[in-house]
């Protein structure tokens, strides 16, 4: 690993240490012995995640944003899901579904977690670069709506590189 002297990856460097000092002390909460282990730990953790996961910058703001539709997607879809479950004749076509995606693999990482989020559908895995969909119902277009994501997160891919 290189020795790190700009600015710029020193803020990253350091914000990403004090991301996981944050999480030690969510975990462990703000005890002596808990702050006197969590030095080591939390240094141990930075540098293996500098070594897979090398600090790049990330677009916060637009990542924010993205925010509010994500959350109008999920309530749509939770909303569809128990119209579903409680519908007499339980409209369901459950089945698998591959979905090719054109994204680097961080990004596909991203989109699968994302999806698996949404209440009708569970990302299972990749296979190449298709992404592996179980979805409640396969008359949906799910494909159409893996785009439109897809599209949403490649954009702060984009942005991030």
């Amino acid at each position: 690993m290189s020795p790190i002297t700009d600015l710029p990856t020193v803020l990253l460097v350091l914000r990403r240490a004090l991301l996981f000092g944050a999480f030690w002390f969510v975990l462990a909460g703000i005890a002596p012995d808990a702050a006197l282990a969590a030095v080591p730990v939390v240094a141990a953790a930075t540098a293996l995640s500098l070594r897979f996961l090398p600090p790049r910058p990330f677009p916060l703001l637009r990542a924010l944003g993205y925010a509010p539709g994500f959350l109008w997607r999920s309530v749509v879809g939770g909303v569809d899901v128990a119209w579903r479950a409680f519908h007499p004749a339980l409209p369901l076509d459950p089945g698998w579904l591959r979905l090719p995606v054109r994204l680097s693999p961080g990004a596909r990482v991203a989109l699968g977690a994302e999806l698996s989020l949404m209440p009708g559908s569970l990302v299972a895995g990749s296979a190449g670069g298709d992404l592996l969909v179980h979805t409640l119902d396969r008359r949906q277009d799910i494909a159409a709506a893996v785009r439109q994501e897809a599209a949403r997160i490649a954009t702060l891919d984009q942005v991030a590189k």
